[in-house]
Formats: structure tokens, sequence, C-alpha cells
């Protein structure tokens, strides 16, 4: 259990110090922006590599420990999600600017990625884990299409979109990882 709560204030630290920043003002909207967004996709895609990276024998203990911790990390970029769309919230409030603006391709991919998100978070619990039994599983695979979504807001709402192609390809790449034939038996995949 102290372990667990090692992780959370591990991955707390970056909001932290984003927080305290963007409230000083020593760090942009924009800054804090960028920042939160780049903190979400990448623990995102910590979440997703736990799996494929832990089916190889000796695995370098950087997978087993995603592994153990997906959930939390998968919760720790939703947060970071939240956070993201909290300063713009803060910075754009009016709902017909918002509307208005969700309604952009760019955004509108951001409002449906952080929907899909919030059905994970409020799923990743032990409650939500037997209450729905297989079906959590069934219903946690919606993981794949808000992640293309994710991808596809940071793409379309970047001024450079490089460094998101850059991370596309490292998930595209990461997750054809598991059509390699494990070399574990009962190797569980996501």
């Amino acid at each position: 259990m102290g372990r667990k709560y090692f992780v959370w204030c591990l991955l707390a630290v970056p909001a932290g110090l984003i927080l305290a920043g963007f409230l000083s003002g020593s760090i942009s909207y924009g800054e804090t922006i960028h920042l939160t967004g780049q903190w979400s996709v990448g623990l995102l895609i910590a979440a997703l590599a736990a799996t494929p990276l832990s089916r190889f024998p000796g695995a370098h203990p950087l997978p087993r420990f995603l592994l153990a911790h997906r959930r939390s990390i998968g919760v720790a970029a939703f947060a970071y999600a939240a956070f993201h769309l909290g300063v713009y919230l803060e910075r754009k409030w009016g709902a017909g600017l918002i509307v208005r603006e969700g309604l952009e391709p760019d955004l509108a991919t951001g409002w449906i990625a952080f929907l899909v998100m919030l059905i994970l978070a409020l799923t990743s619990n032990t409650l939500s884990v037997r209450a729905l039994g297989r079906r959590w599983k069934v219903l946690h695979r919606i993981v794949y299409p808000g992640a293309v979504l994710t991808f596809a807001h940071w793409v379309l709402a970047s001024l450079n979109p490089v460094w998101a192609y850059v991370c596309l390809g490292l998930v595209l790449l990461i997750e054809g990882l598991r059509i390699v034939p494990s070399s574990r038996r009962g190797t569980n995949s996501r």
C-alpha cells in the first residue's frame, strides 16, 4: 500500500510544479497548456506501453513497474488532461466561446478524448472492476480510440505537430509488439 501512495506522490510532483508556476506567473497560459498536455499524453503512452513491453522474459524493471501501476498511471493521465482542460476553461470562460471553439475539429477531438478518459478514470477502481467483471476489460478497450482522439487533438491543435507525430510513431511501434508472439505462457494483454 505504501508504494501506491509513493507512486501517486511521484505522479503529482510535476502537476504541483506546473500549478505553482502558473499561479505565480512564471509559466504562461500557453506553456501550462503545453506542459499539462504533454504530461497527459506521456502518461497515456506509459499506460499503453505497460503490457506490450512486459511481455518479454527478462524485461527491464520499468515495464514491470508500469504494469504494476498501470491504473494509477492512467488515472494520472486523466488528471493531467483535466488540469489541461481546467486551464483552458479558466482562460476561455464563456459558454458561447467554448461551444463555438469546441465544434472545431482540433478541440472537438480533445473534448471527446477527455470524455473517454473520464469514463476510464471513473471506472479505474477495484469496486468498478468487481462490479463490471469481464465487461470491465471490454470497457477499458476504449482507451485505444481515446488515444487516437488524443493524438488527433494534439496534431490538429499544435502549431508544430512534429513531436506529436514522433510520439504517435512510438505508440504504434510499442503497440505493434502486441502482435509479436509472447514467450511467456499466460501473458495477459489488453
